[in-house]
C-alpha cells in the first residue's frame, strides 16, 4: 500500500514539475526579447512545445492512476517533463539571447535546445517498438527495430558533436559557446550532417511505424485490440508525413509535431486504460479512407495548378494567370475532381455512397427474379457490390427445417456472422469477411446493409408466406374432403340405415294393425324410440357443423350457457360483453370454440374461484378475453393440444392469440379475431 502511494506521489511530483516548467515558459513568452526581436535560433514561443509536455504528463497520470506500476506511464511522465523543458529552453533562448547580450546559463540552454532535444523523436520510436508488451518483436523485425533505434541514437550523438559551422551560423555574444560538446573535425561535416540527418531520421522512423503494423497482424485477443489503437495513430502519422511532403505549410508545423509526437502516446493511453472508448474499427476505416483520398486529391490539385501556371505563366500577367486558373478550376477541373473523389471511393469502398441506387437496383432485380434461391443470390450480389467485399453468404431458414443458401465469392479465412431479422424474428444469417478495410462498417453503412438485408428478409418472408399459403390451401382441401367423407359416412352408414329401419318398422306395424293391434302398438313404440335416436344423430351432425346454441341464444347467451355447465367445484363464471352487433358466422364459431377451450382448461387445471369471459369489438376486431384467478401456468410447461388449437383457430381468420400469466396470479387468454375478412 505504501509503495503504491509512493508511486502515485512520485507521478504527481513529475507532473508538477512539468506544469511548473510550462508556467515558467508562458511567463517567459510574455517578456520582451533582450534584442528587441526573438533570437533567430528560437523564433517561435516556447509554450507550444511545453504544452506537448503537459498533455503527455496528463496522459501519464491517467495511466498511472489505472496502474501505478505500469512502465509506460512512467515513460510518459519523463517524456512530458522532457518536452516541457524543451519549451522552457525555447522561451529562455528566445527572450534572453541576442547578438550582444545573453542571460546566465545560455550555453547550456542552447546546447539543450539545439542538440540534446534531438533525442525526443527517439523516445517516441522506442515506445512504438515495444508497445504494449515492453519488449521488441522476435525475429527479423525485432532486429530491424533495434538497429533503427541504435542508428537514431547515433544520429542524435552526431547532432550533439557536430560543428556549428554550416549548422548554427549565427552571431552570439562573448561567453556563449555554440559548440560545448563539438568534436574537432572539418567544418564541412556540419553542413553534411545538417543536410542528411533529417532525411535519414525520417527513413529510420518508418521502421518503428512498420513494426506496429507487423505486431498488430501477429497479435490476438486483448493485445490486438490495444494494437489497433496504436495502428490508427501510426496511420495518422504516415498520412501527416506524406501530406507535409506533398505540400508544406509553415503555419501547420506545430500541429504536425503534435500529431507525430503526442498522438501515439494518446492512442497508447486509451489502449491501456479503455480500449472500448469509441468504435476503433469505424475510426480506423474512416481515417484511412479520407486521409488517403485527401493526400491523392491534394497531390492532383497541386500538379494541375503547377501545370497550368507553368504553361501560361510567361504569356499572361500574374493576375490574368490567377483568374484563368480560377475559371478553369471552377468550370473544368472541379467537376473532374469530384468525379475523381467519387471514383476513388467507389474503387476502395464499393457503391456504399449511393444507397438509393443500390436499394432501388436490388428491388428492381427482385421483381424480375423467380424463386427464393435466385432472390437470395441477387441479395448476395447486391451486398458484395455495395460494400466492395469479396465474399458474401446469405442463409435463410424456411419451414420444416429447410435452409436456403446463396454465396458470392470465395470464403476468406476469417468471417463474421450478422443476423437477418424480420419483424423481430430471426429468419437467417449474413456472413461477411471479418478483416479488411471494406469490411469496416460505419453507422451509415450499417443502415444501408440493413436496407439490403430487409429486402432479403422481405423476399424470404414472401416466399415463406407463399409456401404457407399453399400448405394452408392443401390442408383446407384435405380437411374439407375429410369432413365430407365423415358426413357421408355418418349419413350412409348411420342415418341412412336408421331411416330405412324406420320405414321397415312402420311397414311391419301397418301389416299387424288388423291382425294383432297389440303387436302393432309395440312396433310403433319401438319405432318412436328409434326415431328419437335418429333425431339425436341429426342433432349431433348439426352441432358438429355449428353449435346450435349460437343460433338459439347468440354468442353471449351460448357462452353463458357453457359457463353454467363448467361452473362446478366452487368455480364461478361470468360473461361480460358490450354491444357486439351482428357478427360473421366464422367469427362467432371461432370465438365460441376459443372461449370454450379456455373455460375447459380453467375448470380442469386452474383451481380458480372466478373466471370472467370478456367480449368487445375494437377497431373492427372481436376481442375475446378469458381471465381467471387460478394458479397460472408453470414457466416450464409445454403447450398442449388445447393451447395450440387456440392459436390455430385465431390464425385461420388472420387473427392472433396469446396466453399470459400476470404477476398477481391467474391466467389471461386473449384472442383478436378480424371481422372484415370473415364477412
Amino acid at each position: 500500500m505504501t509503495t503504491a502511494r509512493g508511486r502515485r506521489w512520485a507521478a504527481v511530483g513529475l507532473a508538477s514539475l512539468t506544469v511548473t516548467a510550462f508556467v515558467l515558459t508562458v511567463v517567459l513568452d510574455t517578456l520582451e526579447p533582450v534584442g528587441g526581436e526573438p533570437f533567430p535560433l528560437a523564433p517561435d514561443p516556447g509554450w507550444v512545445f511545453a504544452a506537448n509536455g503537459v498533455v503527455l504528463g496528463a496522459l501519464a497520470l491517467v495511466v498511472l492512476h489505472h496502474d501505478p506500476r505500469h512502465g509506460f506511464g512512467w515513460a510518459l511522465s519523463w517524456l512530458g517533463l522532457f518536452w516541457a523543458l524543451d519549451g522552457l529552453a525555447q522561451a529562455y533562448v528566445r527572450v534572453g539571447l541576442s547578438a550582444d547580450e545573453a542571460w546566465p546559463g545560455m550555453t547550456f540552454a542552447l546546447w539543450f535546445l539545439l542538440r540534446f532535444t534531438s533525442f525526443l523523436p527517439v523516445t517516441i520510436a522506442a515506445l512504438l517498438l515495444i508497445f504494449p508488451t515492453g519488449r521488441f518483436l522476435p525475429g527479423r523485425w525485432g532486429l530491424a527495430g533495434k538497429v533503427s533505434l541504435a542508428l537514431l541514437c547515433g544520429i542524435c550523438v552526431l547532432v550533439i558533436v557536430a560543428p556549428a559551422t554550416g549548422f548554427l551560423d549565427v552571431a552570439v555574444p562573448p561567453g556563449v559557446d555554440l559548440e560545448p560538446t563539438t568534436v574537432p573535425v572539418s567544418p564541412g561535416i556540419g553542413s553534411t550532417v545538417a543536410g542528411g540527418v533529417r532525411v535519414l531520421a525520417v527513413l529510420l522512423f518508418l521502421v518503428p511505424m512498420a513494426t506496429v503494423v507487423v505486431r498488430y497482424r501477429r497479435a490476438t485477443g486483448v493485445e490486438r485490440d490495444r494494437m489497433r489503437w496504436l495502428l490508427w495513430a501510426v496511420v495518422v502519422m504516415a498520412l501527416t508525413i506524406l501530406l507535409t511532403t506533398v505540400v508544406r505549410v509553415p503555419q501547420l508545423e506545430h500541429l504536425v509535431t503534435f500529431v507525430i509526437m503526442v498522438l501515439p502516446a494518446g492512442a497508447m493511453t486509451v489502449a491501456i486504460v479503455r480500449p472500448d472508448l469509441v468504435p476503433i474499427d469505424d475510426l480506423f476505416g474512416t481515417t484511412l479512407v479520407y486521409g488517403s483520398l485527401s493526400v491523392i486529391v491534394v497531390g492532383v490539385d497541386l500538379a494541375v495548378l503547377a501545370g497550368v501556371t507553368e504553361l501560361l505563366g510567361d504569356a499572361l500577367a500574374q493576375q490574368q494567370v490567377v483568374l484563368l486558373v480560377l475559371l478553369l478550376s471552377a468550370l473544368l477541373y472541379a467537376p473532374l475532381r469530384d468525379r475523381l473523389w467519387r471514383g476513388v471511393r467507389r474503387l476502395v469502398l464499393g457503391e456504399r455512397d449511393n444507397p438509393y441506387d443500390v436499394v432501388a437496383g436490388l428491388a428492381s432485380t427482385l421483381e424480375t427474379t423467380g424463386d427464393g434461391a435466385d432472390q437470395l443470390a441477387a441479395v448476395a450480389r447486391a451486398v458484395a457490390t455495395a460494400f466492395g467485399v469479396p465474399y458474401v453468404r446469405v442463409e435463410v431458414d424456411r419451414g420444416g427445417g429447410e435452409r436456403l443458401i446463396a454465396t458470392h465469392g470465395t470464403a476468406p479465412a476469417e468471417t463474421r456472422t450478422l443476423p437477418i431479422t424480420y419483424r423481430g424474428d430471426a429468419v437467417g444469417r449474413l456472413v461477411l469477411p471479418a478483416r479488411g478495410l471494406r469490411s469496416r462498417l460505419s453507422r451509415r453503412d450499417e443502415q444501408l446493409l440493413g436496407d439490403l438485408v430487409r429486402q432479403a428478409a422481405t423476399a424470404v418472408r414472401t416466399g415463406r408466406l407463399a409456401a404457407e399459403l399453399q400448405e394452408s390451401r392443401e390442408r383446407l382441401v384435405v380437411a374439407r374432403e375429410e369432413e365430407r367423407r365423415r358426413i357421408r359416412r355418418d349419413l350412409h352408414d348411420g342415418l341412412g340405415p336408421a331411416l330405412s329401419g324406420v320405414v321397415f318398422r312402420l311397414e311391419s306395424a301397418r301389416l299387424l294393425v288388423e291382425r294383432d293391434p297389440a303387436a302393432a302398438a309395440d312396433h310403433i313404440e319401438a319405432t318412436s324410440e328409434h326415431v328419437q335416436e335418429v333425431v339425436a344423430d341429426v342433432r349431433r351432425l348439426v352441432h358438429d357443423l355449428r353449435p346450435p346454441a349460437l343460433d338459439d341464444r347468440g354468442l353471449v347467451g351460448a357462452l353463458s350457457q357453457l359457463g353454467e355447465r363448467v361452473a362446478t367445484g366452487g368455480l364461478a363464471v361470468r360473461v361480460e360483453a358490450t354491444d357486439l352487433g351482428p357478427l360473421p358466422a366464422a367469427v362467432e364459431v371461432a370465438a365460441y370454440r376459443i372461449a370454450g377451450e379456455a373455460l375447459t382448461n380453467v375448470a380442469r387445471h386452474a383451481h380458480a374461484s372466478l373466471c370472467v369471459v370478456g367480449l368487445a369489438v375494437t377497431d373492427g376486431d372481436l376481442v375475446v378475453e378469458v381471465v381467471d384467478d387460478g394458479r397460472g401456468i408453470p414457466a416450464d410447461a409445454e403447450a398442449g393440444v388445447g393451447l395450440v388449437s387456440l392459436r390455430e383457430r385465431a390464425a385461420e381468420l388472420g387473427g392472433n392469440s396469446e396466453v399470459t400469466c400476470p404477476p398477481g396470479g391467474g391466467t389471461v387468454v386473449r384472442a383478436r379475431l378480424p371481422m372484415g375478412s370473415s364477412t
